[in-house]
């Protein structure tokens, strides 16, 4: 059994019953082997963890650095958490699917990039967007459908854009964006500007025609682009056992003559060593990669969704590995002293709440902005 190291409640939190929304468990960081290359054969679901080694003095950039991933992960799994709450008490309409459980795959991929990269992902988006550089306001206040909000309260949960920080979007049509990744890239390699795009999609994206359009142009014409398939092992509902043949999508690169990893998302700092290969070998050779990151998500697809696909004691088993618990206890291994972490957690309280009070009290579009984005034309009046 993982060794208990404390606990941490929200101070947002009012409902005893919500654990996820209220409680951190801390565990002792489980270690999982993944070498490099990948060999061919799949790798295990749930591969046996090798007892930590003894800690090593660590350089005060990376533990700074790693204290600033542990946080930009936390505020994702706090501002999930409040959307739900909000989407329960009918704030927020339409659909929402939660990133809680994959933040690793997100903020590691992300701190791989420069600022001027370019990004572009599925619904399942908003804790992108927060990596990428949109503030929690503007999230949220997208969310809710209000003017302040990135898309003007237009877009919703499955259009998070900002322009600014070079998130071009989240895509509502499964693996339909993956071809526009090749065609962002391409204008990056068309005017040598040197910068690298990723490209978020669930396994599920994997068998509709625009991933192998794609991937095929990025490989044929040598783009800057790293594609990301983050496998949380079901499709909607479906498991990857009744939805794929051969579940290692990473060996589909064969097929295009590109480079390939695969590995688990339990370390943020390997997730952003690992995709980091990647576009260093897409902005030095203007070579594409596709990389499978397994990870899992702790909610159903969507809120809609009550996932009684899937057993209790198999979310719990995954919640072992929750790549929060294992962030937080790599910084009290390497010295972060406690205060500062629970300063940090504090810090990220004071953000979501305010961000919460800014969407609650933003106004929502007006009829004049309603009008001039819905009809246009002779015809409109």
């Amino acid at each position: 059994m993982p060794l208990v190291l404390a606990s941490w409640r929200s101070p947002l939190s009012n409902s005893a019953s919500d654990t996820r929304a209220s409680r951190i468990r801390l565990v002792v960081p489980m270690q999982v082997d993944s070498p490099t290359p990948l060999m061919p054969e799949p790798a295990p679901l749930m591969p046996e963890p090798r007892t930590p080694s003894a800690t090593q003095p660590r350089p005060k950039e990376e533990v700074e650095h790693l204290a600033a991933l542990y946080r930009q992960m936390l505020l994702i799994r706090r501002i999930e958490e409040e959307s739900a709450r909000a989407y329960a008490e009918g704030k927020i309409g339409g659909f929402l699917h939660l990133y809680i459980g994959q933040e690793a795959v997100g903020v590691g991929a992300i701190a791989a990039l420069r600022p001027d990269d370019y990004v572009i992902t599925t619904y399942r988006d908003h804790g992108i967007a927060l990596a990428k550089g949109m503030s929690s306001r503007t999230l949220l206040a997208e969310l809710f459908g209000k003017v302040t909000g990135c898309s003007k309260g237009l877009g919703g949960s499955m259009h998070m854009f900002d322009r600014e920080h070079h998130m071009l979007g989240g895509y509502g049509i499964v693996g339909g964006h993956i071809p526009l990744a090749a065609g962002v890239a391409f204008a990056s390699k068309y005017r040598g500007d040197g910068r690298v795009t990723l490209c978020f999609f669930g396994e599920g994206a994997v068998p509709i025609g625009g991933f192998h359009e794609g991937v095929g142009l990025a490989a044929l014409w040598k783009l800057p682009v790293v594609f990301i398939c983050e496998n949380n092992e079901y499709s909607m509902g479906t498991p990857l056992s009744r939805s794929m043949s051969v579940e290692d999508v990473s060996l589909r690169a064969a097929g295009y003559g590109m480079d390939r990893d695969r590995f688990f998302a339990d370390d943020v700092l390997e997730v952003e060593r690992r995709i980091g290969d990647a576009v260093r070998r897409a902005r030095e050779q203007s070579a594409p990669t596709l990389v499978e990151v397994r990870t899992y998500r702790f909610r159903g697809h969507s809120m809609s969704d009550p996932a009684k696909y899937r057993t209790q004691a198999e979310l719990d088993e995954h919640k072992k590995r929750d790549s929060l618990l294992r962030a937080r206890a790599q910084l009290a291994e390497r010295g972060f002293a406690e205060a500062r972490l629970e300063a940090l957690e504090h810090s990220v309280e004071a953000e979501v709440a305010d961000a919460l009070k800014f969407a609650n009290e933003s106004p929502e579009p007006g009829l004049d902005l309603l009008e001039q984005t819905t009809y246009s034309g002779p015809y409109a009046y």
